[in-house]
């Protein structure tokens, strides 16, 4: 039986792994947890790659990090999430070159059990899908986007969904943060 993605209106599941938020000794690790993140107040952008040490997963990963600035103006935190181990992320953190300086978590869900909630476990390699999850401060899911594992997202486009769903007014097809919504 296959899980369903966790759609819009959903409450996005409880949770408390353990992320990679530095390449410091000692201050590499920080447990994160669902909890937290709701106490915040904040919207929460959280997305997905397949598997860690892989071609088109650095360039999304890469790409969010040069925009981290633009989710934390609005009010957005950014986490990053596979079914890698922590371990390892850190690993890869420290060897490949665009990926030292991240400024957001990289989220190991080894247990797939996060991955397994959201309904993105990919059927054969049990890796997750390139799925990016929108939520508001309310733990709802406001927005989700998945791509085919050979395909990298549009950061841009994240940030024009988030940036639509905070006005909380209609916004018509390629609004930009700016222009008029509908009446």
């Amino acid at each position: 039986m296959k899980n369903q993605v966790l759609s819009l209106g959903s409450v996005f599941p409880d949770f408390k792994k353990t992320a990679v938020v530095s390449i410091e000794k000692g201050k590499e690790f920080y447990e994160l947890s669902s909890e937290e993140l709701k106490n915040s107040g904040k919207w929460l952008v959280m997305f997905w790659w397949p598997k860690d040490f892989t071609f088109v997963c650095p360039t999304e990963i890469a790409e969010f990090n040069k925009h981290h600035a633009d989710f934390t103006d609005r009010e957005a935190i950014l986490i990053g999430a596979s079914t890698d181990s922590e371990n390892v992320h850190l690993a890869w953190r420290k060897d490949h070159a665009d990926l030292k300086d991240l400024t957001f978590p990289m989220l190991a869900d080894t247990s797939k059990s996060l991955a397994e909630e959201l309904g993105i476990l990919e059927a054969n390699e049990k890796v997750a899908y390139r799925a990016t999850f929108i939520v508001d401060p309310e733990g709802i899911v406001r927005w989700v986007s998945l791509y085919d594992l050979s395909v990298g997202r549009n950061v841009k486009e994240v940030l024009r969904v988030l940036d639509a769903l905070q006005t909380d007014e209609l916004c018509p097809c390629n609004w930009q943060k700016g222009e008029a919504t509908l009446a």
